[in-house]
């Protein structure tokens, strides 16, 4: 059994084209190529076909009917049958080629067959699929070609497709122009400038106090001279936290008042504000968060490294102290590399009970003293 299932490969891209026309009408004549098994002779004959084809504005896909007829298809025993096919098909249109529109279509419609022969030929759905190209050559004239695969289903061959590969030529009218979009208004040129006029003219712009904003914006209206301001006139902090280093090249932006910086604005010692239990060096959950901070920071800026140092408070000996306050020191060191800080920009130290910050002689004061701090250094 024959299998006639070959297509053109035009599929060149993929950027919406629209017809300048809403309607386009083609008639076609053509030639059939029948699977073997349906009785035609010859497997093949004539045909014509009418397509009409409505496009819709901006839209890449249009809608087709086509009607295709065959009067004269000779069987191979005796006799002849016309045939008959009705189809609607989606045409996609891609971009030109230079004058030529390629597309591509498919849809499904249904085939009469005049005089049908039981088993062998008779009515049935059909699918189909294409493609082809339009030439104009004249404003609303256009050569259209196109090659047709039909498959029609029908209970004839044990209910599989009857195969029929067309070959079809004709010529394309487009008529009916597309509704085109409202021309956009041009401003009113004139309008503005007198407007503008008398406004000048009701209220003159005064800056009282000479910080470049209008009185009537200026919420702020008596600032000293020279002095940076906002769009409202009012002064702007150019150190919001009075480290000495502007805003500009602080990356401490938020070091307390009265705290030693370097040239960054950042301090050389930073308490990490993370405490431990009695004789634990276990960081608690609750210094979760000022450990991803830090870790950020230094991840941020490379160019800083950072001694971990540890502290206990004054219960126990002094040389287990400084032991404890090594594996603190340690503990937070490792968690920092954890979270992606270079070990290389690290180091722990443990101070033992010195240098205390509170009281030893009371619980509150000793938890204060079991701490961790973190000194800065830039490379």
């Amino acid at each position: 059994m024959k299998r006639l299932l070959l297509l053109p490969a035009l599929l060149l891209g993929t950027a919406s084209f629209a017809s300048d026309a809403k309607y386009e009408i083609s008639p076609m004549i053509g030639y059939d190529m029948v699977e073997g098994n349906v009785g035609i002779k010859g497997d093949d004959h004539f045909l014509g076909g009418l397509e009409l084809q409505y496009n819709y504005k901006d839209s890449k896909i249009a809608p087709e009917i086509s009607v295709l007829y065959s009067p004269n298809a000779d069987y191979d025993g005796s006799g002849d049958t016309s045939i008959t096919r009705t189809l609607l098909n989606g045409v996609y249109s891609f971009d030109k080629i230079g004058d030529i529109t390629p597309f591509a279509k498919a849809g499904l419609g249904y085939e009469f067959v005049g005089t049908e022969v039981k088993n062998y030929n008779e009515d049935g759905l059909v699918l189909d699929a294409g493609a082809g190209v339009k030439v104009p050559f004249a404003k609303s004239w256009a050569f259209k070609a196109e090659a047709l695969y039909l498959a029609k289903v029908s209970s004839a061959h044990n209910d599989n497709a009857d195969n029929n590969l067309i070959a079809m030529v004709g010529l394309t009218y487009s008529f009916g122009a597309k509704a085109e979009e409202a021309p956009k208004e041009e401003p009113k040129v004139q309008e503005v400038v007198e407007e503008v006029a008398v406004v000048a003219v009701v209220a003159p712009e005064v800056d009282s106090d000479g910080d470049g904003i209008y009185d009537k914006l200026d919420k702020c209206p008596n600032t000293p001279a020279n002095t940076t301001v906002n769009a409202e006139g009012c002064p702007v902090s150019m150190d919001d936290d009075h480290d000495g280093v502007l805003n500009a090249d602080d990356i401490c932006p938020n070091t307390p008042a009265g705290e030693a910086v370097n040239s960054d604005g950042c301090p050389a010692t930073v308490a990490l504000n993370i405490n431990f239990e009695n004789n634990s060096a276990a960081i608690k959950a609750d210094s979760n968060a000022r450990l991803d901070k830090y870790a950020d920071f230094l991840k941020k800026h490379t160019n800083y490294s950072a001694k971990i140092v540890g502290y206990t408070d004054s219960r126990g000996s002094e040389s287990y102290n400084k032991k404890l306050s090594q594996r603190r020191a340690t503990a937070v060191m490792r968690a920092l590399v954890a979270r992606g800080v270079n070990p290389e920009q690290l180091s722990a130290v443990g101070m033992g009970e010195a240098n205390p910050v509170a009281d030893n002689s009371t619980a509150e004061g000793r938890a204060q003293n079991r701490r961790i701090e973190a000194e800065l250094t830039r490379k």
